[in-house]
């Protein structure tokens, strides 16, 4: 019988740990070979969730967004880069930026799955970005907030767009 005051010893904890190690290590091979076999994987697909009830206008937004994927990209706030050009134009500038973030990591738009938009002017601008991200977002088209502010972090900036993007 054991006797439960015994103490470990160092050769006890040793064992115990390389089999552990060897355990750990060898699931990480198999698990590797098991990827690898599969090949590279896939681009995520994004479906679009419209529940019944649910607004469903064509307006460039889907109420939600079922992403499947392993890797995340959050761009973080982008604004025009004339700040003195139509808000047509601005907001297609701002669409370019995020592209360009979103290419750093590898994605597209096609990879975008929530848009929030910050406008100092709501009323006038919400509907020129309704039209503009049309031209940079395909269907399903990505959950989407618009919020109404009174000034962003720069002066003069009117409109600032962040993206999440699953890869």
């Amino acid at each position: 019988m054991a006797n439960p005051r015994r103490r470990n010893t160092g050769s006890d904890r040793r064992g115990f740990l390389g089999g552990a190690v060897a355990g750990m290590v060898g699931g990480s091979l198999a698990a590797a070979a098991a990827r690898a076999a599969n090949g590279p994987a896939p681009q995520s697909a994004h479906k679009g969730l419209v529940p019944k009830g649910a607004p469903a206008a064509d307006s460039g937004y889907t109420p939600g967004i079922l992403a499947q994927g392993q890797r995340v990209v959050f761009v973080s706030g982008q604004g025009p880069e004339d700040l003195k050009a139509d808000m047509e134009t601005q907001i297609r500038q701002t669409f370019e930026r995020i592209g360009v973030v979103l290419a750093e990591a590898g994605a597209t738009f096609k990879d975008v799955v929530m848009i929030r938009s910050y406008l100092v002017n709501m009323k006038r601008d919400l509907p020129v970005l309704r039209k503009v991200r049309k031209e940079f977002l395909t269907k399903p088209y990505p959950a989407s907030t618009a919020i109404g502010t009174t000034e962003l972090a720069i002066a003069g900036l009117e409109i600032e767009i962040e993206a999440i993007a699953v890869l």
